[in-house]
């Protein structure tokens, strides 16, 4: 069954389709502000030299972590530019912490996001890494076009009427 086949008076489970099997903005002006965070990770693999790179400081366009932390916080703030139905939320928090993981020459991202609001922040804290993880492709590129971004997924989610998820 598609959103589109749903008869009027049958609502979806998707939340961002309306009875009529439309794409709406869902209505979170009813909803309690909480306390809300998200925790997200996703992985980059890449040819051992190309992390030795990143580990020494020494690619061709600087400081490689440094520059996707701070693509990763950029990009959760805008968000709802580029997710059609996300709400703009005001974030209270986010970072991004990188391990490096020189058995499987990858480098993890881990995103938190927090907000105190009525939606929650798990697509803030997905973006964060999935942008950071493309400045690190980026910014190694030149030296291994071969990277795989791999894994990314939401950990856990607290906050708000459904409470907890935990991914780990």
């Amino acid at each position: 069954m598609t959103a589109s086949s749903l008869a009027p008076e049958t609502a979806s489970p998707l939340t961002h389709f309306d009875a009529q099997g439309q794409a709406h903005m869902v209505d979170v002006g009813a909803k309690a502000a909480t306390h809300r965070t998200a925790v997200a990770e996703g992985r980059i693999r890449m040819q051992p030299a190309t992390l030795a790179l990143i580990q020494q400081g020494s690619a061709k366009k600087g400081d490689v972590l440094g520059v996707a932390r701070i693509a990763g916080i950029m990009a959760a703030k805008r968000t709802s530019d580029l997710i059609p139905l996300c709400h703009p939320i005001a974030l209270t928090r986010v970072a991004l912490e990188f391990a490096v993981e020189p058995d499987t020459a990858a480098v993890r991202v881990q995103a938190t996001a927090e907000t105190v609001g009525p939606t929650g922040v798990e697509m803030e804290a997905l973006t964060a890494v999935q942008v950071a993880l493309l400045t690190i492709y980026d910014m190694c590129k030149a030296a291994d076009r071969g990277m795989v971004i791999t894994d990314v997924r939401l950990l856990e989610k607290h906050g708000g009427k459904s409470g907890s998820f935990v991914n780990r």
